[in-house]
């Protein structure tokens, strides 16, 4: 009689020690800190800089209806009685957080220097170098007067902010017409107005520090491209980029555009005159259009990210183009416009500032633009 095989199966088990379960939970925790940590810095990209451009631009405009206006006398007190302390709080808060931006992408530039490039050679992200140059500017000419003392001191660091402009505009303005690859046309997108705006700042800072021939080449050098990214976006060509619903707030440059333009006309001709006017009416029927249709942000408001400060700036240089309109017509219907587009502006500006306080680990971990390797991939979320 054959008896079957009997097979033992033997199962050891093995304590678990706490301490070294603890140490390894630890060890995790650690190492996903060091990650988060790597990812911030891989995650901040120009395009975050629109946070410094919106701070910038609403520091800008408290300085303006902060000082002496021409208004008619029924708000200009109202205008005036503005406190200079928050203006100077604000104003120290943007470069706050210019300060810890720039060290964040220049620490990116360091660690992650082929994201920089993918960044450079990508249609949307390559727009947004032009970002940290424009809140620097803008930051320049809303600083307090006791800050710049010495003109000579304004007059150099201002020649070291447009230097850079005038750079990224012989590059991308040179692809825009030479680049088989890199034509307007099949480039274009909302965010390509951001090297236009560029030159606008640029013109509007270098005519308050004197330098008018300076100043009329870079708004003849926005100008010009201006019109000719106005006309491509306009047509749609279907070779062109598109944009993914998230980005669809920068929609809003089609308003920053001719207002920063219609500002730096201004500082050139000394007055608000018929072209200004002309450009600010353009950017107010824009306005009007895009607040008109707010159902084609719906997708894009569903969820918090960097992009919702893309409303904050273009509201804040229509409300600082209206004002020059108002001090400049004098008359009631004018200067109630400015007040309003002004209040409109802030609190956009407020709500922005503080959902981005009580979301900032949403907004740093989850940017909108991610580049990576691949410089022609689709690396838009």
């Amino acid at each position: 009689m054959v008896q079957p095989d009997s097979k033992l199966d033997v199962v050891i088990e093995t304590q678990t020690n706490p301490h070294h379960e603890k140490s390894t939970k630890k060890s995790i925790k650690k190492n996903h800190d060091e990650d988060s940590k790597r990812s911030v810095i891989a995650n901040i990209n120009a395009s975050y800089f629109r946070i410094c451009i919106s701070l910038g631009g609403q520091a800008l405009l408290w300085k303006t209806l902060s000082e002496k206006t021409d208004f008619s006398p029924t708000f200009n007190n109202l205008f005036i009685k503005l406190p200079s302390i928050a203006f100077l709080l604000l104003w120290c808060l943007s470069l706050c957080i210019l300060v810890f931006l720039s060290i964040l992408y220049m620490l990116r530039c360091i660690f992650h220097f082929h994201m920089v490039k993918s960044e450079f050679k990508h249609h949307v992200g390559v727009n947004y170098l032009f970002a940290p140059w424009i809140s620097c500017l803008l930051l320049l000419q809303s600083a307090p007067s006791f800050v710049y003392q010495h003109k000579y001191t304004y007059e150099y660091i201002c020649w070291l902010l447009i230097l850079p402009v005038v750079g990224l505009d012989v590059k991308v303005y040179g692809q825009w017409f030479t680049a088989e690859k890199r034509f307007l046309s099949m480039v274009a997108n909302p965010t390509s107005q951001m090297s236009v705006i560029g030159n606008f700042v640029g013109a509007h800072a270098a005519i308050n520090m004197g330098w008018r021939e300076t100043g009329t080449c870079l708004f003849t050098l926005g100008m010009t491209h201006y019109i000719v990214v106005f006309i491509t976006l306009y047509q749609r060509l279907s070779g062109s980029n598109h944009l993914p619903s998230r980005l669809r707030p920068v929609f809003f440059l089609f308003v920053a555009t001719p207002s920063m333009a219609a500002l730096a006309w201004k500082s050139i001709n000394g007055s608000f005159d018929i072209q200004c006017k002309m450009l600010f009416f353009l950017s107010l029927f824009l306005f009007t259009s895009l607040a008109s249709r707010p159902i084609i942000f719906k997708k894009s408001v569903k969820e918090f990210s960097v992009a919702w400060w893309a409303f904050s700036f273009p509201l804040t240089f229509l409300a600082l183009a209206a004002t020059a309109y108002a001090q400049q017509v004098r008359d009631l219907a004018a200067t109630g416009l400015a007040a309003v587009l002004s209040a409109i502006s802030v609190l956009v500006f407020i709500f922005l500032l503080v959902f981005s306080t009580l979301k900032i680990d949403l907004l740093l971990n989850k940017p909108v633009l991610r580049f990576s390797d691949d410089s022609e991939s689709k690396n838009v979320k």
